[in-house]
């Protein structure tokens, strides 16, 4: 079915969620269109829609074998996965192995500087707002997930960072920081929590372990330059490259 006539159920800064084949999925469509500070800095990172593809397509795959459940069902073609429908749980989990961003202004720490442990964070998922940093209190009161979602999603975090630190570090590569985004999937009057969203250099601080070279979307917020070789880089680098390099990833026009 063409894309054009497809019913689109949901567009975000990144992606585009369309109705999927059969009932209970959806097309998750990745977009080149790139955004910062809770929207005010915008641009196009050529390619990047075809690369988080791959790159979230390999990463979901690899924390599926571990047990990891997750909203992914398989890769359709170049910018588009098909995936499992969820009631999207509006809290983001922010895990931080590093100082970095936020967290260095807020608290006056060195970029860089290790933590003396993993930090979990929330933010409430809401772009009128600008995501605003939450608590389990807050969660919990204003009804967005209850005690036992927010357990679920700790531990499904911590064992997610746990693996990719490791995957990551074996390509040069050291894990700062990410942010994941779980939803509900009931199979058969059953819920449960499942890794939704993507993972990808959108949503992960990722450094050259021996240069700490940024190689995310810092430099798209930093105007770093070389955004678009730093994520071909990175998926050089998990062996996900589309075949023919960088020459076949450029966007349709109509969607850029």
């Amino acid at each position: 079915m063409s894309r054009s006539r497809r019913r689109r159920i949901y567009e975000g800064k990144a992606k585009i969620l369309f109705e999927g084949p059969e009932p209970g999925t959806l097309v998750q469509y990745f977009k080149d269109d790139a955004t910062a500070f809770n929207n005010q800095k915008k641009g196009t990172i050529t390619g990047k829609g075809v690369l988080n593809n791959r790159i979230s397509e390999f990463l979901m795959e690899r924390l599926a074998e571990i047990g990891i459940p997750t909203h992914f069902v398989r890769r359709l073609n170049m910018r588009e996965q098909l995936v499992k429908e969820v009631e999207i749980i509006p809290v983001e989990v922010m895990i931080r192995n590093v100082a970095a961003g936020t967290l260095t202004k807020r608290f006056n720490i060195e970029e860089g500087t290790p933590l003396p442990r993993t930090i979990v964070e929330y933010a409430y998922k809401n772009d009128a707002l600008g995501d605003p940093q939450v608590s389990e209190e807050h969660i919990t009161a204003f009804g967005w997930a209850t005690t036992q979602d927010l357990d679920d999603m700790v531990h499904l975090s911590l064992r997610i960072n746990d693996f990719l630190q490791g995957l990551f570090r074996g390509v040069g590569l050291k894990l700062v920081d990410f942010k994941l985004e779980f939803g509900r999937l009931w199979e058969n009057e059953e819920m449960k929590i499942v890794l939704a969203d993507e993972i990808s250099p959108d949503c992960c601080r990722l450094w050259d372990i021996k240069t700490n070279e940024k190689m995310d979307k810092d430099r798209f917020r930093r105007d770093l330059g070389k955004v678009e070789e730093a994520y071909q880089e990175v998926a050089r680098r998990l062996g996900v490259l589309p075949e023919a390099g960088p020459v076949d990833i450029e966007g349709p026009k109509s969607m850029q």
